[in-house]
């Protein structure tokens, strides 16, 4: 028997096994009562106990959203601990790192983002794609693997976006203004007739350009940096009866602006003009919403055209299927079917056209209560490439529930990533500015990746989190320039990842409370080719590394008022690459409520006007001071 098929069979055993072996066991424990707490559905794609899921997951709520009038997305994820956004244009290509890995699924009420058509970054979607902040009732951060839920991508972790389901009729305005003519407007609408409900948000976002500041110590205007941001979301959703409904969604983003990039000596140069126009569209069949283990059938129709040095473009067509089944009081089991289907093309530079990927995959996990205190969740997948052939990706996780206020957890996990169409065919040449080409002949990325965590409350005041992970990734992918300026994408031996998340909220007063998060990731590779080497490889990571990451956050709420400080502190950065070794960056808001309609909110973001980077070095630095004025009014 060769090797690959003995992995298959030991991973169906483990799968059918543990099945068997989970009903026999449970049958034998005394009935027991969960203490639910927060109810969570990323996790385990149904809804599960967060204090029994055996993973390491925050949530942003719709409150926290509202509180801190955050204006996006990335903006929330930024100050979460162990997560780190970048961003290439200030607006632009928002992408999500959690503990130091790019590799992220992000979804849209369980509906994946991502694309095959990929970028040079091992990112393969854009937070600028989801709808708009307005719509969102909260945001859920799976940390650590999940490809067998998830499949590829999902190695550091999943973002999983949940919109809004109106109940009451409402229309809210928010209005602000602020620096570099900054002027933000979003309208939307909700409510709810029968049996159908709606949401129908719109919004208006216009910058002329942004500041920041300098290694020099002084602030500059970024040259062509305008910005705008027109969207518009629509999600109906028709119950047929009360276990099954028809959900309709469809999200448009068209965004403009530049990008730019730095020529020694002469500073900052504008690039060309950048337009991303996005137009996601689903319709969703779900299945037994009355039971704990609902179901859907959900069809979808994706498409991306980024007009930046050519023309990018993308459809990603697909049908998902899941289903829930209670097997016992103490056995829950969802099974999935997934049939993926896209083209890529970079047109009309002739780079490559119409470039087919299918991929089709089927999925199992099992969440076992084997006693009051034990829970085991053992899965598996199995996806069907195209151009890769069938790669299998078990998983496994435990939690032990010491008492009601302690959850320890521990999970393994195989990974599997196939190369994106740029990576494979991707082709420029600038002449003096050097060339990116493709690698048709690369590996699919392959790996395992740990996690180990407690997580303790304290009387109901005080929460301690603490955490480790590790990963291994066998072919990882990354584009390499020997001469500093030809780029090619290339496979290296091994890339390796591990640290710790430590994190301590505590409520002081019914008024004050605070929070504090650090980070530490190691990351590195190895790379055998003599014609290069460990070092030269690394030099990707390197510019996106941020070895310690901390978050701090004092937060007020006294009657109508509320405030809060927050910052972001990295240290340990490489200097040569960020041009700084550290960077502290302060954010403050407040927020007044007039009356039950009417709220006013001043914001500060970077108050202290601080240096830094957000992308790959210091040819991207972050906006400077930003001050913001605002009003939701809601009618």
């Amino acid at each position: 028997m060769t090797t690959k098929k003995l992995q298959e069979s030991i991973a169906l055993t483990l799968a059918l096994s543990t099945l068997c072996f989970g009903t026999a066991l449970a049958a034998e424990q005394d009935k027991y009562t969960e203490d639910l707490g927060e109810v969570l559905v990323t996790a385990e794609r149904i809804p599960a106990a967060a204090k029994n899921v055996p993973a390491d997951v925050t949530v942003i709520t719709a409150e926290d959203i509202k509180d801190n009038h955050y204006r996006s997305t990335a903006e929330a994820l930024s100050h979460i601990n162990g997560v780190v956004m970048t961003n290439g244009g200030d607006g632009y290509d928002e992408t999500v790192r959690i503990q130091g890995e790019e590799r992220v699924v992000v979804l849209v009420d369980g509906e994946r983002i991502n694309d095959d058509q990929g970028s040079m970054s091992r990112a393969s979607a854009t937070l600028s794609r989801v709808p708009q902040i307005d719509n969102v009732e909260r945001i859920e951060i799976v940390k650590g693997g999940s490809s067998a839920l998830y499949g590829s991508d999902a190695i550091g972790g999943v973002v999983n976006i949940i919109t809004k389901t109106p109940t009451k009729n409402k229309t809210t305005l928010d209005m602000n203004t602020g620096s570099w003519h900054t002027h933000n407007y979003v309208l939307s609408n909700e409510g709810r007739e029968g049996k159908t409900s709606w949401q129908l948000v719109g919004g208006l976002n216009k910058r002329s350009y942004f500041s920041y500041k300098g290694n020099d110590g002084d602030s500059h205007r970024m040259p062509s940096s305008d910005y705008s941001n027109n969207n518009l979301s629509v999600k109906v959703k028709q119950e047929l009866t009360p276990a099954q409904s028809l959900t309709l969604r469809f999200n448009h983003q068209l965004i403009n602006g530049n990008q730019y990039y730095y020529q020694a000596p002469t500073g900052f140069v504008a690039s060309g003009k950048q337009q991303n126009n996005f137009n996601d569209g689903s319709l969703t069949w779900k299945f037994k919403e009355d039971t704990k283990l609902p179901g859907f059938l959900r069809y979808f129709d994706h498409n991306k055209s980024a007009d930046f040095s050519g023309k990018f473009n993308t459809r990603l067509q697909g049908i998902d299927y899941q289903n829930g089944w209670k097997l016992d009081a103490n056995n829950k089991l969802v099974a999935g079917l997934e049939y993926h289907h896209s083209n890529s093309s970079n047109k009309p530079n002739g780079f490559y056209e119409d470039k087919k990927i299918i991929n089709k995959a089927a999925y199992v996990q099992d969440t076992m209560r084997l006693n009051p205190k034990w829970f085991f969740v053992p899965g598996v997948r199995v996806d069907n490439h195209t151009s890769f052939g069938t790669h299998w990706t078990p998983k496994a996780g435990l939690t032990y529930r010491a008492d009601k206020a302690t959850k320890m957890f521990a999970s393994w996990g195989r990974v599997y990533k196939a190369p994106t169409a740029d990576d494979r065919f991707y082709a420029a040449d600038y002449g003096a500015w050097g060339s990116y080409k493709g690698n048709p002949n690369l590996k699919a990325e392959t790996g395992h990746t740990e996690s180990l965590g407690i997580t303790h409350d304290f009387n109901g005041k005080s929460t301690l989190s603490a955490s480790y992970f590790h990963s291994v990734l066998n072919d990882a992918i990354t584009w390499y320039a020997a001469d500093g300026k030809n780029y090619a994408a290339t496979n290296v031996d091994h890339e390796k990842r591990q640290g710790i998340e430590l994190s301590w909220q505590q409520k002081l007063t019914p008024a004050w409370s605070y929070d504090i998060g650090y980070t530490y990731t190691d990351t590195n590779t190895s790379a055998t080719d003599t014609n290069r080497s460990a070092k030269d490889v690394y030099s990707y990571l390197r510019h996106n590394s941020m070895p310690n990451a901390y978050r701090l956050g004092l937060h007020y709420q006294q009657g109508a008022w509320k405030a809060n400080l927050m910052s972001r502190v990295g240290t340990g950065l490489d200097k040569a690459s960020y041009g700084n070794r550290h960077f502290a960056v302060w954010d403050f808001n407040t927020s007044y409520e007039a009356s039950k309609q009417l709220t006013v909110y001043l914001k500060a973001l970077n108050f202290t006007n601080q240096a830094y980077s957000v992308y790959s070095s210091y040819r991207y630095p972050a906006a400077g001071r930003f001050f913001q004025l605002g009003m939701t009014y809601q009618f």
